[in-house]
């Protein structure tokens, strides 16, 4: 067997290829915007969740509370986010967007339209909501994974 083949049909490489070409297509645009992909990221991320915690918006981001932390005190000082106390809790803040931040999120959503149908193309509805039920599925796999050595696995 050709071991090119064997690579190109694994899908765990291809997801990882195109996953870093989706990541390049929005590093690029997102430069053509004075921003930072992972800026876009925080953008997007508090607009599906208003009021989400920093700790939280770490934790779903995959990025370590610091470079969160001064990704948000960038976004804030450019008055495209605001931090606002947490009724309950006074030692948490919740991030909220500002009106200054809706025409960033226009184009955004402009570039991911785009994307996807540059993406899709080839691809009938079928097999698109397939492709989503078959990654949803993986991702709720990997999400319920216990880790070997973590306390959820040794009981």
């Amino acid at each position: 067997m050709n071991p090119h083949r064997a690579i190109d049909s694994d899908f765990l490489f291809l997801i990882y290829d195109v996953a870093q070409l989706v990541r390049r297509q929005a590093d690029k645009r997102a430069r053509t915007y004075g921003m930072t992909r992972a800026q876009w990221a925080v953008l997007a991320r508090l607009q599906r969740e208003p009021g989400i915690t920093q700790s939280r918006l770490a934790s779903l981001t995959d990025v370590e509370p610091i470079t969160i932390g001064r990704l948000v005190d960038r976004l804030e000082a450019n008055n495209l986010i605001e931090r606002q106390p947490d009724p309950e809790d006074r030692r948490i803040w919740r991030l909220r967007l500002t009106p200054k931040s809706a025409p960033i999120l226009k184009q955004f959503a402009a570039f991911r339209r785009e994307l996807h149908d540059e993406m899709a193309e080839g691809l009938n509805a079928s097999d698109l909501d397939m492709l989503v039920t078959c990654l949803q599925r993986m991702r709720t796999n990997l999400t319920k994974r216990k880790l070997p050595g973590s306390r959820a696995s040794m009981a």
